[in-house]
């Protein structure tokens, strides 16, 4: 009878398709020890949290071309050299600067009261007392395109939307098209200025700013953002039927040509020849908080793990950290640098651009060759609670010029489940830091980078994305 029992429970192992006999996984790839040394140690510091408050207690908000910004410029130099970094420098480059004036909204008809807003960068102006008029109401981008352009001139158009929170971040494409080309057609369709329910998760009262453009030929028209609850509140009141009346204050100014320059110091490699191993993220921010997530956060990540590389020894592979200008208004900074070290051989390219959430996924863009240095990071990678994803990486607004020459990518991902609750507000602030987490950032990031680094292959160029 024992044999019997014995002989069906294993038939039926061999046929149940939770208790079968799998293919089992492919073994990990071996890394050097010294990598998981490095990667344990940095769970230890706060190198990064030390550069993070010191740019936002000793300089603040950074709007990119303004004298806040040149004075974080002259600030990273300092921090950087005194950090122990190369060839620390300043590559300075012209640019448009837009800033910001008064903002004000308030509901004149049917039910008076306050709004809360800010424009949103490059926003035309209402003449200083003020533009009156009647509110349309959109609930999302479609309806908007859907409507005649007579429902739509000479009023004040309200585009709404309900970004969902995600992992990885998809909603702000999906339901930012409100905010990055809504004013844009509402110009061309004859409006006399448009607000936005913010592009965010939050329900507190605080409007989401952020770049917006308007093309050659388009007239900048005012441009806003609404707090999410004043935006919902404006959709109730739509609801009930009657006209809205709304006085809008916005008197921001394009004022012409200033400088801006991307922050760049280095840990000299031993091989020239193979490559640059491009890491950063940008130094400027929104001008609502201290940018703390967006983005002192992402230069910081990676110049802490930039400095535990450099500190143990001499990689093969130079490591470059740049800290860009001018990504918010346009990113500028990144193709400022793509142009000027364009004859330069970069192996790699990353950039941490997504606040201070933990890593939770990476993803590559290598070429076939350099096959064994992604499953080196997943070996590496995986005890941080890191998984390797199906994607193929490359994502950044600074390093998009240099990736489209071809370089490499690597991709650590940080969890976006929070990231827009905080993100373009005046509660961007370093109170919104987990530092467990950040600590957790730097630790993937020296993991990756004394894999790449310092890695055997060849990393040549890529099909770019």
């Amino acid at each position: 009878m024992k044999r019997l029992i014995l002989a069906a429970l294993t038939a039926s192992a061999l046929t149940s398709p939770v208790l079968a006999q799998r293919t089992a996984p492919p073994m990990p790839a071996i890394v050097d020890p010294q990598v998981t040394q490095l990667r344990d140690a940095a769970l230890k510091v706060d190198t990064a949290w030390d550069i993070i408050e010191g740019l936002t207690t000793e300089v603040g908000q950074r709007l990119a071309g303004t004298e806040a910004e040149a004075r974080a410029r002259t600030w990273a130099v300092a921090k950087l050299t005194t950090l122990g970094f190369k060839n620390v420098r300043v590559e300075p480059y012209r640019m448009p600067v837009w800033e910001r004036g008064a903002e004000t909204a308030e509901i004149i008809a049917p039910f008076p009261q306050k709004l809360t807003l800010a424009a949103l960068g490059n926003s035309g102006a209402t003449p200083a007392t003020g533009l009156t008029g009647e509110v349309v109401v959109f609930a999302n981008m479609a309806a908007f395109q859907a409507a005649p352009d007579n429902a739509i001139k000479g009023r004040i158009v309200y585009i709404g939307n309900a970004m969902p929170r995600t992992q990885d971040g998809s909603g702000y494409g999906a339901y930012g098209t409100a905010r990055f080309v809504g004013p844009a057609l509402a110009s061309q369709r004859g409006a006399a200025a448009i607000i936005i329910r913010s592009i965010g998760t939050d329900h507190h009262r605080f409007p989401h700013t952020g770049t917006t453009d308007f093309p050659a030929g388009v007239k900048p028209i005012p441009a806003a953002a609404l707090s999410v609850p004043d935006a919902e509140q404006l959709e109730r009141i739509a609801a009930r039927g009657a006209p809205i009346r709304m006085k809008l204050v916005l008197t921001p100014r394009q004022v012409g040509m200033r400088e801006s320059g991307n922050v760049i110091a280095e840990v000299p490699g031993s091989d020239p020849s193979a490559g640059i191993v491009l890491v950063g993220g940008h130094l400027d921010s929104w001008d609502l908080g201290t940018g703390a997530i967006d983005d002192a956060s992402g230069i910081a990540i990676t110049a802490a793990a930039a400095k535990r590389i450099m500190d143990a020894g001499q990689p093969r592979r130079t490591i470059r950290v740049v800290w860009f200008g001018a990504e918010e208004v346009g990113g500028m900074g990144g193709a400022a640098y793509a142009r000027a070290h364009a004859g330069e051989r970069h192996a790699t390219a990353s950039e941490s651009d997504f606040g201070a959430d933990r890593v939770w996924r990476f993803e590559v863009n290598l070429p076939p060759a350099a096959k064994p240095v992604a499953d080196r990071l997943q070996t590496a990678l995986a005890p941080l609670g890191i998984t390797r994803g199906s994607g193929l990486g490359g994502d950044g607004t600074d390093i998009g010029p240099t990736l489209k020459l071809g370089t490499a990518a690597i991709d650590l991902n940080q969890s976006g489940w929070d990231y827009f609750d905080t993100h373009h507000t005046p509660d961007d602030v370093i109170d919104r830091i987990d530092p467990a987490a950040l600590r957790q950032n730097v630790a993937a990031w020296t993991a990756m980078l004394a894999v790449v680094a310092n890695a055997p292959e060849a990393i040549d160029a890529v099909k770019p994305r």
